[in-house]
């Protein structure tokens, strides 16, 4: 999949965690696919799930409920397996679900400081306004710290 900004707007890939919506630049998005068996991998951080493998190519698959901190969820038949370009790494990202694909205004969207606090906004680069809602948006780039990339890294060839 591939997105690009034009007019002022973004092209989001919108997901579901808990009770939230995020945006995932959808230029950062290669493809969505159903969850699927992760074979766990030991001394993995505790926010990944384990490993794939996706027509030839081993990806690791991370649980963004437990990176940010947010309760264990139920898995359904709702729950995606999101594979992102993070850091110049294919990696999966589970969700609870994938919302809809939809294009954002750059007007209506603000730095999240300026409605959360710092420890809030650690992951995201923004906050867009859509209907009576707000889509929180990720910043794939910092949802892993440098150790944990190359934790990461080193799944892949284990």
């Amino acid at each position: 999949m591939q997105g690009h900004k034009d007019r002022g707007e973004q092209h989001l890939v919108v997901v579901r965690l808990d009770r939230e919506r995020y945006g995932v630049p959808i230029e950062h998005v290669h493809e969505i696919i159903r969850m699927q068996e992760v074979t766990r991998v030991p001394r993995a951080p505790s926010f990944v799930e384990g490993v794939i493998n996706l027509r030839g190519q081993v990806i690791p698959v991370i649980d963004l409920r437990r990176r940010f901190g947010l309760p264990a969820g139920e898995r359904d038949g709702a729950c995606r397996i999101v594979v992102v370009e993070m850091n110049g790494a294919r990696v999966g990202v589970v969700v609870d679900a994938v919302l809809e694909v939809m294009r954002i205004p750059e007007s209506a969207t603000v730095p999240p400081e300026e409605i959360l606090t710092a420890s809030q906004v650690a992951f995201l680069k923004g906050v867009a306004k859509h209907g009576d809602g707000l889509i929180l948006l990720l910043d794939l780039q910092r949802v892993l710290e440098v150790h944990e990339q190359q934790a990461l890294a080193e799944l892949k060839t284990a």
